[in-house]
């Protein structure tokens, strides 16, 4: 029986994109300054007054909210940038940098305003001066399809690079998220995955070179910036480390045709078996395919993307889930670039050009958690979670199986350590559109209290989670002396990066010793008497 995207599943796509620091003076090269002589700076270094945009202009409130994909973060008495300084190329990024650090102003870069927790565009801290650096106008995408590689600007989104991409060929796409209005820079920096993970990893296993403004104000690459800090903006949180402005990316082959399917089973149809098999089936399947769970309300939605036709698909989910009960009319064969629409607007007949789309001003609130889950989840704890969706429609559990491409890779090749041993990702997700303390505490209260319920079946020592999936119940930064603490780092530090955590503040001392790039989860320099013998 062919699966025809319900009106549920038509909003879910939506919800899916939605997807303490003191003001610093006597640091070496970060000095104290007025905000006017950031400003004038600015100009002396031949940024055009037009893309610096402050309080006082009327711009400033319309280009800060542009990217911002949370209503959370655009409360007021949220403390606010500056000035925003809207690079159009390498240079303006370079002046905002240091211009920075001669007026004690610090920089968060913001490429597409994902940040589940807005610290690419605000600081936590009132007292903290700062400035943000927008991306969205280094957007340029250019495919070489015959070397299969591109060059990618930070400020582009996944959406912008997959068009690209299609339009040069056919047979070349990108492993990336699902979700187009998310910023590339971000993305590739946290790790990114998506539907083509198990095949070949991660948009960050993906990356040949970087181009990346350093806490000097330098344009550096890869051969200039050296392999430990490229190592360190694959996976390891580029905001840490500097600005990375562009990135060039392997392309990866496909067949021309590929197939992809979406089927429901609701709870009173065996929904609770299925994700208790699903757990033990998807991260072993070929790496061809993935199967994707998304359960809401009283409902999972089981979707797939596979390299090949569907009467092989069908065939293999015969052999291999026969529970789920899919047939060859559940699918539908498409080209790459169009799952990618399909994955994001839940139809493969929608126009290409909607992947272009930037998206609008914010129009929901949200909170999301995450686990890493390497052992299958007992059948009773699935059933015990129906109670917690059902009270809540507007909270939704998402889980992406890993297996394939992303167990071969060591965990020490990028800065992303969740490979080998992981079965899946479980995202925890909560969004509202109403205003008021209550109805964000009630909210705040059912993700976190079933990230709670689900706390003896997930990952231990630590509990981990996806860097991505930023989260600031597991910690923030604490200013010791002029930068920020490692022990303190360490507490949410190694959730996201496990044993990695210590060479990305190896990287960090190396790079950047003063702390110059900083926010409430970036990286810590590493104790100068801790040491490290590689880098």
């Amino acid at each position: 029986m062919s699966t025809t995207p319900t009106a549920a599943s038509r909003l879910l796509v939506l919800i899916l994109c939605t997807l303490a620091i003191s003001c610093s003076s006597g640091i070496a090269g970060f000095a104290a300054g007025d905000d006017d002589a950031f400003i004038r700076c600015l100009a002396a270094a031949a940024v055009p007054p037009r893309l610096v945009h402050t309080p006082g202009s009327a711009s400033y409130a319309p280009t800060l909210v542009s990217s911002i994909r949370n209503l959370r973060f655009v409360t007021p008495g949220t403390p606010r940038p500056l000035a925003i300084v809207a690079a159009a190329e390498a240079g303006h990024a370079q002046a905002a940098v240091r211009c920075g650090r001669r007026h004690g102003v610090r920089v968060r870069a913001r490429s597409g305003g994902h940040d589940y927790e807005g610290l690419s565009y605000l600081s936590l801290d009132r007292r903290e001066r700062f400035a943000v650096l927008d991306l969205a106008a280094l957007r340029d995408v250019r495919v070489d399809a015959d070397r299969a590689e591109a060059w990618v600007g930070s400020g582009a989104t996944l959406g912008e690079l997959y068009y690209a991409v299609g339009a040069a060929s056919r047979t070349l796409a990108f492993p990336a998220g699902v979700c187009p209005t998310v910023g590339v820079g971000g993305h590739i920096s946290g790790g990114g995955f998506g539907t083509l993970m198990r095949r070949y990893g991660l948009a960050a296993d993906n990356v040949l070179d970087a181009v990346l403004v350093d806490a000097d104000g330098r344009l550096l690459n890869r051969t200039t910036m050296g392999e430990g800090l490229f190592w360190a903006i694959r996976g390891g949180g580029g905001e840490s480390f500097g600005v990375v402005l562009s990135w060039k990316l392997r392309l990866v082959r496909v067949p021309e045709t590929v197939t992809v399917f979406t089927i429901r089973r609701p709870r009173n149809q065996s929904a609770t078996d299925l994700i208790t098999k699903w757990q033990e089936i998807s991260p072993s399947l070929p790496r061809d395919v993935i199967l994707r769970v998304v359960v809401q309300s009283q409902h999972a939605q089981f979707e797939s993307l596979f390299l090949g036709r569907c009467r092989r698909l069908a065939r293999l989910m015969r052999a291999r889930f026969p529970e789920l009960g899919m047939t060859q009319s559940d699918c539908e064969e498409i080209t790459w670039i169009q799952s990618t629409v399909y994955f994001a607007f839940y139809s493969s007949s929608k126009p290409l050009e909607l992947l272009l789309d930037r998206g609008t001003e914010p129009d929901r609130y949200f909170k999301a958690k995450s686990d890493y889950v390497q052992e299958p989840i007992p059948r009773h704890a699935w059933e015990s979670t129906w109670p917690w969706l059902e009270e809540h429609d507007a909270g939704l559990l998402i889980l992406d199986p890993y297996g394939g491409e992303m167990a071969r890779v060591s965990p020490a090749a990028t800065p992303f350590p969740h490979r080998k041993g992981n079965l899946y990702n479980l995202q925890y997700y909560s969004f509202w559109f109403e205003h008021g303390a209550e109805t964000l505490e009630r909210h705040l209260s059912w993700v976190r209290g079933l990230y709670g319920e689900m706390e003896p079946y997930v990952s231990k020592n630590p509990r981990t989670g996806y860097v991505n999936y930023r989260d600031m119940d597991l910690g923030r930064n604490e200013i010791e002396g002029n930068v920020t603490s490692y022990t303190k780092g360490k507490v949410w530090g190694e959730k996201y990066f496990r044993g990695n955590f210590e060479r990305l503040a190896a990287v960090k001392a190396m790079v950047d010793p003063d702390d110059f790039f900083r926010n409430e989860q970036s990286i810590p320099p590493l104790p100068a008497a801790k040491g490290w013998s590689s880098i």
